[in-house]
């Protein structure tokens, strides 16, 4: 009989070699996981698009399925076009920015009649902000260039789909433990299903209120700004507070006296504050079921595996693993501590099958 000691080391040293082959592989592993991410949302939108009903007639899977393909894809290439005309004319504004920082900077020594005058430089290195706006233009280029790729994985894994199933079925040895995995599998894509409906429609208000704020008061990159928010949205307690600060800086910088600056402020703090204290807890509800230090964690975790993905992936990931660890005696205690209220559903949840 295998001793609890043993089993707990070989179960840290399976945990440690998987963490290291994520690190080691995520320049091969992320484009996957962003094709997945899309495939997803395809399956889904079309599942949407087919519960439109006329009269008595619905949309056929037909039409629905490449109507949500040409969707998504449309959708992506509006959106990495809007990004990249903004983040380009950033960059070449950037400059001008930073010298306007450093005359507010002065302005605020000579006010305060400081011995040692406040410098850029002082604080962040040199050429700091065109910097950061560079590496983000290179972001979106590295992205659009990895695109064709995940591109390709998506057009694989539509075509191979209809073969999952099948093969999933044949993975255990008996009907009864099939049943128990694909009723594991169902309970995990209704799970996210729910987080990323909710997620997405929440991220879109936010992104859509985000830049109407801002072309009401004036602030130039209002679709950029609006696009980081939506995006940040899917990035626990911090994103929101990110979404606020990066207008609220430039706004400072943009305009001459504090009055956008502070309107800009306030009403993006309300946006984020009601959206993510009212309508998201009332709309997503208890189904989550994660502890908040978890998700705090979880942030931390995946971000610094796979950065900005892995910080939006964080939740759906924490929640796969809850419900998986759920459903076998030897992890449940996991699935305990990882959860909100230490209820993981225990008697819901099948018996693994005896049956050899």
């Amino acid at each position: 009989m295998r001793s609890p000691l043993l089993s707990v080391t070989l179960s840290v040293l399976l945990v440690c070699m998987i963490g290291w082959l994520l690190v080691v592989g995520r320049s091969l592993l992320l484009p996957f996981v962003i094709a997945l991410i899309v495939w997803y949302m395809i399956n889904a939108l079309s599942h949407v698009f087919g519960r439109i009903a006329i009269g008595r007639w619905r949309l056929p899977g037909f039409i629905a399925f490449p109507l949500a393909l040409l969707s998504i894809f449309a959708i992506g290439t509006f959106v990495l076009d809007i990004v990249t005309v903004n983040l380009t004319q950033l960059a070449q504004d950037a400059p001008t920015y930073q010298r306007r920082l450093e005359d507010l900077f002065n302005q605020a020594s000579n006010h305060f009649k400081l011995n040692d005058p406040i410098e850029l430089k002082d604080l962040f290195p040199d050429s700091l902000v065109p910097r950061m706006v560079t590496a983000g233009a290179g972001l979106v280029t590295a992205l659009a260039g990895s695109a064709s790729l995940v591109f390709i994985y998506v057009l694989f894994l539509l075509f191979e789909q209809s073969t999952f199933d099948s093969k999933f079925e044949k993975l255990f040895p008996n009907s009864d433990r099939a049943r128990s995995a694909f009723a594991m599998r169902a309970e995990i894509n209704r799970s996210i299903m729910h987080y990323f409906s909710i997620k997405t429609t929440v991220s879109i208000a936010t992104g859509l209120l985000t830049s109407l704020v801002l072309i009401v008061i004036g602030l130039p990159y209002a679709a950029l700004f609006g696009f980081i928010a939506f995006l940040l949205n899917y990035i626990p307690t911090i994103g929101s507070l990110i979404g606020v600060i990066f207008p609220s800086l430039l706004a400072i910088v943009y305009y001459d006296t504090l009055g956008p600056f502070i309107a800009i402020a306030t009403g993006l703090g309300l946006i984020q504050f009601s959206i993510g204290n009212f309508v998201e807890p009332r709309l997503m509800g208890s189904n989550l079921n994660l502890s908040g230090l978890v998700i705090m964690l979880s942030l931390a975790f995946w971000g610094a595996i796979w950065g900005v993905v892995g910080m939006v992936l964080c939740v759906p990931l924490t929640v796969m693993i809850v419900i998986v660890c759920a459903r076998f005696e030897a992890s449940r205690p996991i699935a305990v501590l990882l959860s909100q209220t230490g209820d993981i559903g225990l008697k819901s949840a099948p018996p693994p099958s005896t049956a050899e």
